[in-house]
């Protein structure tokens, strides 16, 4: 259901589905977001949140990995097949493996439960953020050698062949992309998850260097900026 909006909220205020079979916590969430400005809807299930996107664009996901039935990682997998909505995921496991999974998977970022309310705001402001996509760029592209990147397809070309890339290295292909050739911190690069997400980062790069580079243990392209993160040498 739609948590009743608050009266002043601006027509532009972010609008997050909050995936969650704990009722009480998905009740509590819906009302602190709504009171820090978002208009929520909120939902018990991976079906009942796909049934709500099917008539609402949203401007993000908060997304509870432990559900019955359809899991958090399902349920994100299927989504990332159609949609780079931003995704946050609330996991209750300490496993770090667990934590890449969801970030390999797609997600942009993952918050251990308990969490303090003021820390989701934060996380969720950050992933809206770098989703939002500058109107200018929007039919861009780049190119760096004989690659093109097309910033508002997402697509990958060497002259006219299309390169196979996977939606996580679109993601962060984009972000270097729309940098225009200024370095990129790893943080911006991993989100808000930690060295587990950093991690990630380094191995998307090396995929992504080995689809785009004649040596990629010397990359021309995608370079390493060293106690920084990487930077997309365009031309």
């Amino acid at each position: 259901m739609s948590h009743p909006a608050r009266a002043d909220l601006p027509d532009e205020a972010p609008h997050v589905l909050v995936v969650d079979d704990d009722r009480r916590l998905r009740e509590l969430l819906a009302r602190y977001l709504t009171d820090q400005g978002f208009r929520v809807t909120a939902a018990a299930s991976a079906a009942e949140a796909r049934a709500r996107a099917q008539s609402v664009v949203f401007d993000a996901m908060v997304l509870d990995v432990m559900m019955p039935g359809e899991n958090g990682f399902d349920y994100a997998r299927s989504v990332r097949e159609t949609s780079r909505v931003p995704i946050l995921m609330l996991t209750a496991r300490s496993n770090p493996n667990d934590r890449v999974m969801g970030l390999e998977i797609g997600a942009d970022d993952y918050l251990p439960k308990p969490f303090e309310p003021r820390e989701l705001t934060l996380r969720l402001n950050n992933i809206i953020k770098r989703g939002v996509r500058p109107r200018e760029a929007a039919a861009e592209s780049v190119t760096f050698g004989p690659f093109a990147f097309r910033i508002d397809r997402g697509e990958l070309r060497r002259d006219d062949e299309l390169i196979r890339i996977t939606e996580r290295e679109r993601e962060i292909l984009t972000i270097l992309a729309l940098a225009g050739g200024a370095n990129v911190e790893r943080e911006q690069l991993a989100g808000s998850g930690g060295a587990a997400a950093e991690r990630t980062v380094d191995v998307q790069i090396n995929r992504l260097r080995r689809k785009t580079e004649v040596d990629p243990a010397n990359p021309v392209f995608l370079q390493t900026v060293r106690g920084v993160g990487y930077r997309l040498a365009v031309d």
